[in-house]
């Protein structure tokens, strides 16, 4: 014990990873399991992503934001990507753009019925709101260790970690969507004899979707980000040419990754608040 220390130190170190080790031997099945779904997921969204030419792709997603939001939006959009296709990151990208994907898809479908949950049980919330704030508290790398531990390296840990990065703002802003309802509004629906998957779907889930829309934004954007990071363990993408660049010193090289990244970042960004708005108008 160290003389600046009053109590012995707990070995807390130790507890975490009997805990880890006893998850692995008697659910290492589970992660098995869950590790083809998402290997699965990812390798379909980028199976997709990589087999449509270039130029199809940029020209969908032109149409896509051009829908979704103003002429500027899919200005940017058009020029963006076909940086990047002229750069030579297309592939990188669209590796990326996977990850991503199957990260904010995940984040979405456990992120959402758990807000709603807290929305509707102030107990739920009590227990779910500290551990969204460890979960968003905890440095980034930290979560790479277990989900290297449990699914080893490649890009199925890192769709882990950045699903627990991730998901808080979607479960934080559904619930606050879904209490920020008008109680009148609650209340006339009630006296219209709806049901409570009526009252949900019709009344509760509509006027929220701006303010749940917001939360899938910031899930996606963190994903992003996460995805970036997670290139240390072996996940492709854009984040392995980054860091590649960052160890052998190649300033051009990660110069050029960092504006693809950037490029892919803005579109998510404004596809998505445009998405909101567009829904809520």
């Amino acid at each position: 014990m160290s003389q600046n220390q009053l109590f012995p130190k707990l070995p807390l170190d130790s507890w975490i990873e009997t805990i880890v080790d006893g998850l692995e031997e008697h659910l290492g099945f589970l992660f098995d399991f869950i590790s083809a779904v998402i290997g699965g997921t990812v390798d379909l969204f980028s199976w997709i992503l990589t087999g449509i030419p270039f130029w199809v792709l940029i020209i969908l997603f032109t149409l896509l934001a051009y829908r979704a939001g103003k002429v500027a939006i899919a200005l940017f959009t058009f020029i963006g990507l076909l940086l990047i296709q002229n750069l030579g990151y297309w592939e990188h990208s669209m590796e990326t753009l996977a990850l991503v994907l199957t990260a904010g898809l995940i984040s979405v479908i456990i992120g959402i019925p758990v807000g709603i949950w807290c929305a509707k049980n102030d107990s739920v919330q009590k227990v779910v709101t500290p551990l969204l704030d460890f979960m968003q508290t905890m440095p980034a790398f930290v979560y790479l260790i277990p989900a290297i531990f449990f699914f080893g390296l490649g890009k199925v840990p890192g769709v882990i970690a950045s699903v627990i990065f991730a998901m808080p703002p979607t479960i934080r802003l559904t619930n606050l969507g879904i209490r920020q309802v008008p109680a009148d509004l609650i209340e006339a629906s009630e006296a219209f004899g709806s049901t409570y998957w009526q009252k949900l779907t019709k009344v509760q889930l509509p006027l929220a979707k701006t303010t749940m829309m917001a939360g899938i934004n910031q899930s996606i954007m963190l994903a992003l980000s996460m995805v970036v990071i997670a290139s240390m363990i072996g996940a492709k993408g854009l984040g392995a040419d980054v860091y590649r660049a960052v160890t052998q010193i190649k300033i051009g090289e990660g110069f050029e990754a960092g504006l693809a990244i950037v490029i892919l970042a803005i579109l998510l960004d404004r596809l998505t608040q445009s998405v909101g708005k567009r829904k809520n108008a």
